[in-house]
């Protein structure tokens, strides 16, 4: 009975709807620096800076790599205690969509698909690096590619005027 439910399903290949699918995941660089190691006073309470890019590049006409870059610092004081950056990468397939959807997908669905995986990495190499967990935020990348889309930093339906 379920191979009959499986063989009702079109293949991607044979669909002519919108397609957005998931090929590949997979960790494509990391970086981890301590300084100093995890020395301290006891009196541990850094800033913690996050920054996030994104990079797209075609490998075929339907297939897209895109690789989420999650850069992580903490300073304590005026040192360095520690300086993270991972590379976690997708391959997707995108077929029959819009422009503006295209657009959309590589900027906030394909980034928002990667990065549980590059924030369970950070925490990891953190850790091992002899500081305390440090788990990052839920990130809203539809908000994020919308404040991009819109750089002047007005709401879209206010730009008209």
């Amino acid at each position: 009975m379920a191979n009959e439910a499986a063989g009702t399903v079109p293949a991607p290949e044979e669909t002519n709807g919108p397609v957005l699918q998931l090929q590949h995941v997979y960790l494509k660089d990391c970086s981890y620096e301590a300084p100093n190691g995890p020395r301290g006073d006891g009196n541990w309470n850094p800033q913690i800076n996050l920054d996030l890019q994104t990079a797209v590049t075609a490998l075929a006409p339907d297939v897209q790599e895109v690789v989420l870059t999650v850069t992580v610092s903490a300073k304590q004081g005026e040192a360095t205690a520690f300086l993270v950056e991972v590379k976690q990468a997708g391959v997707f397939l995108l077929r029959n969509l819009a422009e503006e959807d295209t657009k959309r997908a590589i900027g906030a669905i394909c980034p928002g698909v990667l990065f549980p995986y590059a924030r369970a990495e950070v925490s990891h190499l953190i850790t091992q690096g002899g500081f305390p967990q440090l788990l990052l935020p839920p990130v809203n990348f539809d908000a994020l590619y919308a404040a991009n889309q819109n750089p002047q930093g007005m709401p879209a339906n206010q730009q008209a005027n």
